[in-house]
C-alpha cells in the first residue's frame, strides 16, 4: 500500500500506513488535475488530513445532521499500525485529531475521535472513526458538509477524482474496470477499483475519497499500487481472476469501493454488522 506514510520500513512500503511523508510535499501551483476537477465541483471540503494519510468527514444516505460525523480512511492508516489479514477492529477507544480543509484546501478546524468504530484490512482496506462532534456542529461551526457515500457499486469508465487531504492535491481519472481479487502481502482485497493510469497517487493519499464525477459522491477509498512491477509483495499488488490467473500492472493504483459500508450504519452512526444486507467482515469471535 504505496498511499500513506509510517515510521518504519513496512509503512513506507503502504500506500498509506506511517506517520510522515517520505516525499516531498508537492508546490502550491494547481495541477492540470485539480483543473479539472475543479471544473467538475471536486473541491477539498470535507476532506481531513491525517498524521500518515488522508481521509474525509462521511455520511450515509440515511444518516441524520445530529448523528456524530464519521471520518473515512485506510484500515492500514491506524495510529497503531496495520491490521493483519483476517483482524477487525469494533468499537475500539481513540482520540486521533484530523485536520477539516475547506474548499480550497485551507485548514478550517481540528476534529477529534471518540473511537474507531471500525477497521479491517481483510476484504477492504477501511477505517471509521467517530468523532466527539456532530454533522450539523460541523456545518453550524465550519459551514461545511460531510461528504455522502453512494449505495451503488461504482461504475466502470466513470470519470472520478481522488482527493487527498494531507497533500491538498487531487488526481483525476477514470475508473478503468475492478479486480475480482486484489493480492499484496498477506492481505487480500475484493472487487477493488482499478484507476486508468492518469491517477498517479502518492505516498500519503492513502484513505482520499474517490469521488464520482456524476454524482458528487464518495465511491471508493484510495488505498494501494503497483510502484515496481513485483507479484504480490508490499507496495506491488497483484490482481487474481476468478480463475486463479495473476495479472501485474505496474505503475496501476488501486481503490476499495465502499458502498457496501451503507447497510452496516444504523442510527447515532453505530456500525451494526448484523445489520440486513450489511457485508462487511466481522470480528473472529462473533463468527462463531
Amino acid at each position: 500500500m504505496k498511499k500513506a506514510l509510517a515510521g518504519g520500513l513496512l509503512a513506507l512500503t503502504l500506500v498509506g500506513f506511517g506517520s510522515a511523508p517520505s516525499v516531498a510535499a508537492p508546490d502550491s501551483a494547481p495541477s492540470t488535475a485539480a483543473g479539472e476537477a475543479a471544473k467538475k465541483g471536486v473541491d477539498f471540503a470535507g476532506t481531513v488530513a491525517l498524521s500518515n494519510c488522508s481521509g474525509s468527514v462521511v455520511r450515509m444516505p440515511q444518516s441524520k445532521a445530529d448523528d456524530p460525523a464519521l471520518v473515512l480512511s485506510n484500515g492500514h492508516c491506524l495510529e497503531s499500525g496495520f491490521p493483519a489479514a483476517g483482524e477487525v477492529i469494533v468499537d475500539q477507544p481513540s482520540t486521533r485529531t484530523f485536520k477539516l480543509l475547506d474548499a480550497k484546501g485551507a485548514e478550517k478546524a481540528t476534529l477529534t475521535a471518540s473511537k474507531i468504530s471500525y477497521a479491517t484490512m481483510t476484504d477492504t482496506d477501511i477505517s471509521l472513526y467517530q468523532l466527539t462532534t456532530s454533522y450539523a456542529d460541523i456545518k453550524k461551526k465550519y459551514g461545511i458538509k460531510a461528504l455522502e457515500i453512494e449505495d451503488a457499486h461504482p461504475v466502470k469508465k466513470r470519470a472520478i477524482t481522488v482527493v487527498s487531504g494531507y497533500w491538498k492535491e487531487t488526481y483525476t481519472c477514470k475508473i478503468d474496470g475492478f479486480a475480482y481479487r486484489l493480492k499484496e502481502g498477506e492481505w487480500t482485497w475484493k472487487d477493488s477499483v482499478r484507476y486508468t493510469p492518469e491517477c498517479q497517487t502518492i505516498g500519503g493519499t492513502s484513505g482520499s475519497p474517490v469521488i464520482d464525477h456524476k454524482t458528487g459522491k464518495v465511491t471508493a477509498v484510495n488505498n494501494t499500487g503497483n510502484e515496481d512491477g513485483e507479484r504480490c509483495t508490499l507496495n506491488n499488488p497483484c490482481e487474481v481472476d476468478r480463475n486463479g490467473k495473476v495479472t501485474v500492472r505496474k505503475g496501476i493504483n488501486y481503490a476499495q469501493q465502499t458502498y457496501g459500508i451503507v447497510p452496516c450504519v444504523t442510527h447515532d452512526s453505530k456500525i451494526d454488522l448484523t445489520r440486513k444486507g450489511c457485508k462487511l467482515p466481522r470480528p473472529a469471535a462473533a463468527q462463531r
